[in-house]
């Protein structure tokens, strides 16, 4: 039976997150009553376990310090044990404001993109050809040199040390197999993948240069871990993680764009609004319109 405070957590945000379609047992890893509480509405209101299981000790934690409140959705990092700043360690900064970020499949779209103005590009080039990988960073390297761009490579995090890019980007699944130490001491910066609550504590622990958050929408690019999160969510991971440079990601397109900035995310990353535009430079003096104006 649901228990008076697990409903009224219910009750409070069901219209902001929507609910779950399908009923999904708590498995608690504690006795404490307002945890409890948390965990289940958490997951009638949609989140997967490990989220659910993030924000029920969040509340716990919210609630020791402050008392009870179903009304107030978690969202100071102190709750979810997240250190404050400066820290040791922490990688390299970048801009809070990453801007329109392209992802982009070879060096010569990171060219034409970086000469057309989009100030942070990254290089998702797929190969199991190591030469050819290495060719393909280094023209991206190159690319952008005498520009204002800000290259990220994609995956490739050995070969970006060697040839001195700005930075790696890393999606969940490359974490544990990288040479994180190793990216550090070069001075690289870092930004890492993540779906959800449970995936941004993780990274957290890491102190990325970024936080890149997604899918926020629909997107057909690559078969997602996790559903869309919605700006919904979005919004309250960005003030979750309000101290990061924030990336949102994930079928963004221009008619999407406001609900996505209102969200408080600093940059916005597009693949397909770009590459598959009839005229890539215009559309990216529409983003950057966009962008000014939100």
């Amino acid at each position: 039976m649901t228990a008076p405070s697990a409903q009224a957590i219910f009750d409070a945000h069901t219209a902001r997150f929507g609910a779950a379609t399908d009923e999904v047992a708590p498995a608690f890893t504690r006795d404490d009553p307002v945890y409890r509480a948390a965990k289940e509405a958490c997951l009638r209101l949609g989140f997967i376990e490990c989220d659910a299981e993030c924000l029920a000790l969040a509340w716990q934690a919210r609630s020791a310090r402050l008392g009870f409140d179903a009304t107030a959705w978690p969202e100071d990092p102190v709750d979810f044990g997240i250190q404050p700043w400066p820290r040791d360690h922490a990688f390299a900064p970048c801009p809070k404001a990453l801007g329109l970020y392209a992802v982009l499949p070879d060096a010569t779209w990171v060219g034409r993109m970086a000469r057309a103005g989009v100030p942070t590009v990254q290089l998702r080039f797929k190969s199991d050809d190591p030469r050819a990988v290495e060719r393909e960073v280094r023209a991206a390297i190159d690319a952008v040199a005498g520009t204002s761009s800000l290259l990220f490579i994609n995956d490739h995090w050995h070969v970006a040390i060697d040839a001195g890019a700005y930075g790696v980007h890393l999606g969940q699944e490359d974490i544990d197999e990288a040479d994180l130490d190793a990216i550090r001491a070069a001075g690289l910066r870092l930004g890492l993948s993540t779906h959800g609550y449970a995936e941004m504590l993780r990274v957290d622990a890491l102190s990325p240069s970024y936080i890149a958050m997604g899918a926020v929408f629909p997107t057909t690019l690559k078969d997602m871990p996790t559903a869309p999160q919605g700006p919904t969510r979005l919004a309250a991971y960005a003030r979750l993680l309000r101290d990061y440079p924030l990336v949102a990601i994930g079928g963004i397109d221009l008619g999407k764009l406001p609900e996505v900035l209102q969200s408080g995310v600093g940059s916005v990353a597009v693949v397909r609004a770009l590459v598959a535009a009839t005229s890539p430079e215009t559309e990216i003096e529409r983003f950057k319109r966009a962008l000014e104006n939100c």
